[in-house]
């Protein structure tokens, strides 16, 4: 794996690198052979070390995490188990979904989804539009329910736009505020009432 290493306003030695290399190395080749690079940031943040890690391990698949800690090996072994933690879980999945065929893995996922409709807050109420902060273009990729589940997972995202393997129409998952992901499926929604 590509791996650099670097600091910003740190100076990283020779022994922290070693220990991230083979550390790194260790966690992501036990569940991914031939990862292709690999980026891992030391800053400082008051009084703690921040390490933040981006593996991308595949074809579209970027595992990042963060640790913080008053020691800079002790923040990298955490952001470290972070990562170890996602590709270990992004490997099931994987395993699993190829067990099962694509549309069993979609009706699992609808079931267990948590679909409700958000409480409108105070703001929106009063009418207190949001400011759009900045716009970025994306390839939408085409995934099956669960890819994308997994994507979001693996990738810390808060919302992912889609487009479903089984229907060819726009999806998008997204994290709740009560930690369950939503799925937002236009194909099984009710028909928007016409106006009078």
């Amino acid at each position: 794996m590509n791996l650099t290493i670097s600091g910003k306003q740190i100076d990283i030695g020779e022994a922290l690198s070693g220990h991230v290399q083979r550390s790194l190395d260790a966690a992501v080749s036990k569940y991914f052979d031939g990862a292709l690079e690999g980026t891992v940031t030391f800053s400082r943040h008051a009084h703690e070390f921040r390490v933040d890690i981006s593996v991308h391990v595949g074809r579209n698949i970027m595992a990042q995490s963060h640790g913080l800690a008053a020691d800079a090996y002790l923040a990298f072994d955490a952001a470290c188990d972070h990562v170890a933690k996602r590709l270990r879980r992004h490997k099931r999945r994987l395993r699993d979904h190829n067990m099962r065929s694509v549309r069993q893995t979609e009706e699992t996922l609808a079931r267990q989804s948590v679909l409700a409709v958000e409480q409108e807050t105070a703001d929106d109420a009063a009418g207190h539009d949001s400011v759009v902060v900045a716009e970025m273009q994306t390839r939408l990729q085409t995934l099956t329910v669960g890819e994308a589940v997994m994507r979001l997972d693996l990738e810390q995202l808060p919302a992912l736009m889609f487009r479903n393997s089984a229907n060819g129409l726009l999806n998008m998952v997204y994290r709740r505020t009560d930690g369950n992901i939503g799925w937002v499926d236009p194909q099984n929604a009710p028909p928007a009432a016409t106006p009078s």
